[in-house]
């Protein structure tokens, strides 16, 4: 049987893997009920209970699909009968983060407890050291452009790949999106994932791209806003492609690190003398 600092290290392997994965079920697996977590944000006294706890990480998981990493780079535990602790150096954060400041880690402390032979987290605390604002790579305008602008990448390859998951990940649960067709407005994340699906399955079997030539990005702090032409080509298998350019503005917010997008405006030009959409409109 393996020793109980064999125990509890596997048990924080385990934990780093589901978080890296975005594995939400993994992460809370082997935390207590009435766990206290101190985390980098708010709030100042702590998160406490299990319920509370799990509410932390889905906008951790957004951030983290950004492309930011979270690898454990040194671990050490002490183990006793009933009480170890665990505590570990870890790289968590996007590649320009890491290349600005190549030395930060996440510092983690977990305190545990065996219940009824089960190793449990009670106590995980997280934090980076003071560096000062100026070493803040994250809040640099001109990094943060290159985030903003990577999040779009990530959207034009996941719709080659036909990843719904991939353009759904950094979109706003309270998102509101004026799209090309009615409603008047979509509001939530849930019905511009089904105005993605639709798009998506339009293709067929064929090919579906989608890109923004001239995007142009302006950041203000935790707000940008992005615009340009879109430019969609859908090539169905036994038909004729179909090309189209209209109209697009995206506004995003950064929440708790990640960099969501909670407005869209996308329009075609209308024809004044007969009140249609021009879609033949080329730049």
């Amino acid at each position: 049987m393996p020793s109980n600092e064999e125990q509890v290290r596997a048990l924080v392997e385990r934990w780093a893997a589901a978080v890296h994965r975005g594995d939400l079920a993994g992460v809370v697996a082997d935390h207590a009920e009435d766990l206290v977590m101190f985390d980098v944000p708010p709030p100042y006294e702590g998160v406490r209970g299990l319920d509370a706890y799990r509410q932390t990480w889905p906008p951790f998981f957004r951030w983290q699909a950004q492309g930011a990493s979270f690898e454990i780079e040194s671990l050490e535990v002490v183990a006793g009968e009933e009480v170890a602790f665990a505590y570990a150096l870890l790289r968590c954060g996007t590649p320009d983060d890491l290349a600005g400041n190549p030395d930060n880690r996440l510092r983690l402390t977990l305190g545990l407890r065996k219940r009824d032979g089960r190793w449990l987290v009670t106590h995980e605390h997280h934090s980076f050291a003071l560096t000062g604002a100026s070493d803040q790579p994250d809040r640099d305008t001109g990094t943060a452009e290159e985030e903003v602008r990577r999040l779009h990448q990530r959207w034009f390859e996941g719709t080659a790949a036909k990843d719904l998951e991939a353009l759904m990940a950094a979109i706003a649960d309270d998102v509101v999106s004026y799209e090309h067709d009615q409603p008047l407005r979509y509001v939530g994340v849930e019905a511009v994932r089904e105005v993605c699906a639709a798009g998506l399955a339009a293709a067929g079997d064929g090919e579906v791209t989608w890109g923004v030539p001239d995007l142009t990005i302006v950041v203000d702090g935790d707000l940008a806003v992005a615009w340009g032409l879109n430019h969609v080509s859908v090539r169905p298998n036994g038909g004729p492609p179909v090309d189209s350019w209209s109209r697009g503005t995206r506004v995003f917010q950064r929440r708790d690190g990640a960099w969501l997008m909670t407005h869209q405006h996308l329009s075609y030009p209308y024809d004044p003398s007969t009140g249609e959409a021009r879609t033949d409109l080329r730049p």
